[in-house]
Order: structure tokens, then C-alpha cells, then sequence
């Protein structure tokens, strides 16, 4: 993020020498420092946030009061949306590495707290999921310039393949997609942590086990690591595991289509690390999510999943923690059986997000304003 910083003056000097240079920047929310560019060019800055509106107030709430927030086990926010508490271990990792009068940290925090000075901001999420946040957002920045415009996942002239997902043309994908078409309805769980997190022998280890218990059908992708890493049990599938759950499970090593996985009619829950992407994934093809947080967004997605939307359950928490295999079959069993009403809401929630890109939906709505407000300062 530091070095990245390095290109503000060849950004000044291509500007000074553009014949019709930008009216504004938009930036993600890694570039806060784009703010002082900005600021230098005499043009406003919109701040893009891959993230939730939640994550957004989390974050001018704790950048703005590094030392007290750093000094509490637990953090109330007050001034947020249900008064959310989370553990000082649950805040986001982002914040936690911060080292005060480090050089690049302090960069890092300047830049952090220049998202929320910034004229505009910009999210990948959608009203019916949010607003109160958008509210409370809005409260923090002092200006009604935030913009809702997702789930963008579903914008488009072409919707089908969502990106890197999988075209469903692969043998693999043509693989998976059979095994799903012979499946009941919402009948199985997909489970995957990501493109990053690798869990531990013990964690595989209680992940297999519960899922045995579970009696539930399953795709569980399984991330590759490293020849050290194999060796000491990281990312290992636990001897006879897939011999004994034959037919009942799949297990992919490496890389799944896991749009094309979370749309097939069988797949009826998802478990999840609960980054943001996975989150909104799963929320646009309507299934519900076993939350297990493991560290940066995640316990605060999880939380909004959970105790707010109700389309979510906690498995467990903490990138280090191993479930409990009875406590976690059991769960999983119960969440697929449906006696909570998850699958419903999921399903529910679905339908507002493709309402939300619909015409005349919420984020097609603040998509105007956000293009009216840009197209206001190009006429200056």
C-alpha cells in the first residue's frame, strides 16, 4: 500500500499534461492516499469499497481512535448500527498489524481516515442489505454521497459465467455439475475458505469428521499447499475420509467453479470464511451460509449475516480455532434439514438483491445519482 503511494507525482505530472484531464478519481479504499492527490489536483475523490457499508463505519470508527480502540478486549460501537460488540481478536487484521510511528503503518492509518474525508463513496453491496448502515455511513461522513450499486457480480451486459467462475465447459466443471444433477434439491453443502486461508491438520481433521456426522451431502474444496506445508498436515484430507463418504461427497484439490456451484438448484448451503465476495456469491444465488470467520472483514460480514439478516450460522471462529466435530455435524445437519427458517430467508434475500439491479431497482437507482453527481462536476 506504501509503494503504492509512490505514483502520486507521475499521476500529477500526466495530469498537468493531459489536454482533458479527469473531473474526479475514483479509488479503492487501499488507495485512501489519493485523497491528497486529489485534494492537490483541485478534483474530488470517491472512494470505492469492494466491501460492506458495515466494514466502512467499522472502519472510520476504530482508524479514528487507534489508541482507545487498541487498549479494549472488547469494542462497542455505540454509534453503529445494533450497537455491534466485537473482540479486540475479531476487529479487522488490517487494523490489528498497525504499528504506531511505524512510517508505512502511519501511512497506511492517514489513508484509512482519508476514505471517510472523501467527497463520495462508492460500495459493492445493495440497500435491502444495508441501509442502516448506509445510514450510519452517512451520519460518520456528513454527506449523503454514498452509493449502493451491487451486488455488481450481477451487472452487466452478460451475467452467466460472473467472471472467473467457470464456464461449465471444462471437464472438471462437467464433472461437478453431473455429480450435483444427481442430487435432490438444496439437498447439498458447498464448503470452501477462499482462495488463501489453508486450514491445519487438527482443523481438517474436525472438518472431516463433522462432515461424516452431518449425514449431509457436500462439495468440499480443499486449497493446495505447499510440499512443506502437505507435510506438516496443512491442507491434508484425512486418510479413508473420501472412501468412506463416496457418492455422498465430493472433494475438489485446487481450483472449483464455485459460482456455477452455488447456482446449481442442489446446493442448498454454503460453509463458509465469509470474506465479502463469498458473501454476495452466496446471497445471489440464495443459499444460506455456515459462517466460520477466520480473520480481516469476516467477523464483521458473519455478524451481519447472522445476528441482522438472519440467512447465516456460526460454525466457529478464529483462523487458529478447531471445531467441536459432534457440535459441528450436528449443526450442519439441522441448518440443511431447515428448521430455522434459514433457507427461506436466503432465498428471500436473493430475490431483493436481483431486485436491487433490476430497473427502477435500489443500486440501479444510486448508480444514476452517482453518474448524475459525476456528470454535474464535468459540467463545471
Amino acid at each position: 500500500m506504501a509503494a503504492l503511494g509512490k505514483l502520486n507525482d507521475p499521476l500529477i505530472y500526466w495530469f498537468n499534461s493531459h489536454p482533458n484531464p479527469p473531473v474526479a478519481i475514483i479509488s479503492d479504499f487501499f488507495l485512501g492516499w489519493t485523497l491528497h492527490l486529489a485534494t492537490h489536483l483541485n478534483i474530488p475523490r470517491i472512494t470505492f469499497y469492494s466491501s460492506g457499508v458495515f466494514l466502512g463505519s467499522v472502519f472510520n470508527s476504530i482508524w479514528n481512535n487507534v489508541e482507545k480502540v487498541k487498549s479494549l478486549s472488547e469494542v462497542e460501537f455505540g454509534d453503529l448500527h445494533g450497537s455491534p460488540v466485537f473482540k479486540q481478536e475479531h476487529l479487522p487484521s488490517l487494523f490489528k498489524r498497525y504499528v504506531k510511528s511505524d512510517p508505512d503503518w502511519e501511512f497506511v492509518k492517514d489513508g484509512m481516515i482519508a476514505n471517510g474525508k472523501s467527497w463520495g463513496c462508492v460500495f459493492n453491496s445493495f440497500d435491502a442489505l444495508e441501509a442502516e448502515h448506509v445510514r450510519c455511513f452517512q451520519t460518520q461522513v456528513r454527506h449523503g454521497r454514498v452509493f449502493s450499486v451491487g451486488p455488481l457480480s450481477l451487472t452487466g451486459p452478460d451475467v452467466s459465467g460472473r467472471g472467473y467462475s467457470g464456464s461449465g465447459s471444462n471437464p472438471n466443471d462437467q464433472m461437478v455439475l453431473s455429480w450435483l444433477d444427481g442430487c435432490s434439491d438444496g439437498s447439498v453443502l458447498y464448503v470452501c475458505f477462499g482462495s488463501q486461508k489453508l486450514l491445519k491438520k487438527e482443523q481438517m481433521e474436525a472438518l472431516a469428521v463433522g462432515l461424516e456426522k452431518s449425514g449431509t451431502r457436500f462439495i468440499w474444496v480443499v486449497k493446495p499447499g505447499t510440499a512443506q506445508q502437505h507435510e506438516d498436515g496443512y491442507g491434508v484430507v484425512p486418510d479413508g475420509f473420501e472412501e468412506r463418504v463416496a457418492g455422498r461427497g465430493l472433494v475438489i484439490k485446487g481450483w472449483a467453479p464455485q459460482v456455477l456451484i452455488l447456482s446449481h438448484k442442489a446446493v442448498g448451503g454454503f460453509l463458509s470464511h465469509c470474506g465479502w465476495n463469498s458473501v454476495l456469491e452466496g446471497i445471489v444465488d440464495g443459499v444460506m451460509i455456515l459462517g466460520w470467520p477466520m480473520e480481516a472483514d469476516q467477523f464483521v460480514n458473519a455478524r451481519l449475516l447472522v445476528e441482522e439478516m438472519g440467512v447465516g450460522v456460526r460454525v466457529c471462529e478464529g483462523d487458529d480455532s478447531v471445531p467441536d466435530s459432534d457440535e459441528l455435524g450436528r449443526v450442519i445437519a439441522e441448518s440443511m434439514s431447515d428448521g430455522g427458517g434459514l433457507k427461506l430467508r436466503a432465498k428471500e434475500l436473493k430475490e431483493k438483491a436481483l431486485a436491487a439491479v433490476s430497473n427502477g431497482g435500489s443500486s440501479i437507482k444510486d448508480m444514476d445519482r452517482l453518474v448524475a453527481e459525476i456528470n454535474k462536476l464535468g459540467s463545471k
